[in-house]
């Protein structure tokens, strides 16, 4: 008897599934001008979507790609002994925002002969450096530090100012302070347009519901009075937003893979100019796609839920 119920009952299961989407199709197309003014409302919101995820995306690969282009530039003072410099390298290790595996120190020697590089052997400036010598040498050492945040570079700079044996620090500090405050407000934008468009979505989602909703109340009616549970009563309604949450998603998908791609290939991989990289096109679009598909179904599910518990109180 026990085995019978096992088996009994996932089938059961399974046959109440299958009418439940079977009658969400059914609700779809019953009411097919509601069902496409809600696909066509989703598609356009997901589009939006789309847009400010992948201007958020590359906002954010864009502020890593110029963190770690921004250095800091430490120099030392001349009287600094060999202690010193190994005191102010462990010190420089202590600051939570610089990366520790890109610190990289290089004495005034190892400076006098890169210089010595990229000078005309011919210039009246290489002849002055080869009379150099360790003790005449007027370069400084210096530590080029890599920070993990641009956000708190100016910070970080402070921080490294007051160690001792230090006696300059230089850093882009006209870049940050103007492309830091442009960062955070399109990042802040794109966060409340996404956030905006996916109430919008479930509003519209709930509406659509809520009409399906009113046109079957006498069937509804009738399937309480014959001791319907209220899952069962609910599943095709939450069926209905997850396929119109699906399908709305289809058009931004595409839109989403091939829009992008094509303007990656016409801009060559940069915007507007060389300065800002484009992100590569795969796998992010696929990520992004995959959001949106999250994004349609469960806003669909969420919205037809919402609906059927606040109106058919159930």
């Amino acid at each position: 008897m026990i085995r019978r119920k096992e088996v009994i009952r996932p089938m059961k299961a399974i046959r109440i599934f299958r009418r439940n989407v079977a009658n969400a199709f059914k609700s779809i197309f019953r009411n097919f001008s509601l069902s496409i003014a809600s696909i066509i409302c989703t598609t356009i919101t997901l589009v939006i979507v789309s847009i400010a995820m992948i201007v958020s995306v590359n906002v954010n690969s864009f502020t890593k790609d110029l963190a770690s282009t921004l250095t800091i530039l430490v120099y030392v003072d001349k009287n600094a002994t060999e202690d010193d410099i190994n005191s102010i390298k462990s010190k420089l290790l202590e600051i939570k925002n610089i990366k520790s595996d890109e610190l990289l120190y290089k004495d005034k020697e190892t400076l006098k002969e890169e210089t010595m590089q990229k000078t005309d052997k011919n210039s009246s400036l290489y002849s002055i450096m080869k009379t150099w010598t360790k003790e005449t040498n007027p370069l400084e050492s210096e530590f080029i530090i890599s920070v993990k945040s641009i956000e708190e570079l100016e910070e970080t700079a402070t921080t490294i100012e007051k160690i001792d044996k230090i006696s300059n620090v230089q850093y882009s500090e006209s870049v940050v302070k103007k492309m830091i405050p442009v960062f955070d407000i399109v990042k802040k934008v794109t966060i409340a347009i996404i956030i905006g468009l996916i109430v919008v979505t479930i509003f519209l989602i709930c509406n659509t519901i809520k009409l399906t909703i009113f046109a079957r109340k006498n069937e509804i009616e009738i399937m309480r009075l014959v001791g319907t549970s209220n899952f069962v009563i609910k599943l095709p309604f939450v069926i209905e937003g997850l396929f119109l949450g699906i399908i709305g998603s289809i058009i931004p998908i595409i839109a989403t893979i091939w829009g992008y791609i094509i303007s990656y290939d016409k801009l060559e991989g940069y915007f507007f100019t060389n300065f800002i990289k484009m992100v590569n096109p795969m796998p992010t679009m696929i990520y992004i796609s995959l959001a949106l598909l999250l994004i349609g179904s469960l806003v669909g599910m969420l919205g037809s839920y919402t609906t059927v518990r606040k109106y058919l109180k159930i």
